[in-house]
């Protein structure tokens, strides 16, 4: 699955630059020239990141007509590009990132990197990867028991477990990742259980490095559907 962003502005060389760095991050491109064109297309599509030329004539009011017209606007990382003179108004246009023109392109792909990490992070943080591994759900008392896994996030896991262990012990859970060498361990929690053996787990705390190969693992999974 590829994100989505759209470029509104006439500088087509800058335009070009912002395709070659856009397209390095795995984004595709639309690219509006009229404000008013581009909150037609706002209004009927998606798209996760919205990068505005400052300098193009109508800028002002295309910004205060995305706040009002299209509601998901404010949940789409904006970003404003133009001459140092064009970003004083960055808080009423509600961006969250800003870079200067002409493009530096390493200044560019860092603040790009960044909206396309937020936007990432967006849709990670409700993505569910369904995976089959067997697991081991440690106790408060050190009483272990096996189970499997059914899917997880980066936020918890839902596992089925055998008879016999009582979810308000859990203190810890174990299973390996398909496809890597890494054996996550991690501090957990039941949010949620039924009389079948199936729990809801959160995790608590875990180690950076099995937070972030965690991460990385369900982003390379997302991408792949």
């Amino acid at each position: 699955m590829t994100l989505s962003s759209m470029v509104v502005s006439r500088d087509w060389q800058e335009i070009s630059v912002l395709e070659c760095i856009l397209g390095g991050l795995h984004m595709d491109v639309a690219v509006e020239s009229e404000p008013q064109q581009a909150l037609s297309r706002l209004a009927k599509s998606k798209v996760d990141a919205l990068i505005v030329d400052c300098d193009l004539n109508g800028s002002g009011q295309f910004f205060r007509e995305l706040q009002r017209e299209v509601p998901r606007a404010s949940t789409v990382p904006l970003v404003i590009m133009g001459g140092a003179h064009s970003h004083r108004n960055m808080e009423d246009s509600g961006a969250m990132f800003s870079f200067d023109k002409p493009i530096s392109v390493e200044q560019a792909v860092h603040t790009l990197s960044a909206a396309r990490n937020m936007i990432l992070d967006g849709r990670l943080r409700y993505h569910r990867a369904g995976l089959d591994v067997p697991v081991t759900l440690q106790g408060l008392r050190q009483k272990k028991s096996s189970g499997q896994l059914i899917n997880f996030s980066q936020g918890g896991l839902q596992v089925r477990v055998d008879d016999g262990f009582n979810p308000s012990e859990a203190a810890r859970i174990s299973f390996a990742l398909p496809g890597t060498t890494l054996a996550v361990n991690a501090q957990v929690e039941v949010a949620w259980s039924d009389n079948r053996g199936n729990m809801g787990i959160r995790f608590v705390k875990m180690a950076p490095q099995i937070k972030h190969t965690l991460r990385t693992w369900l982003a390379q999974q997302y991408f792949a559907n």
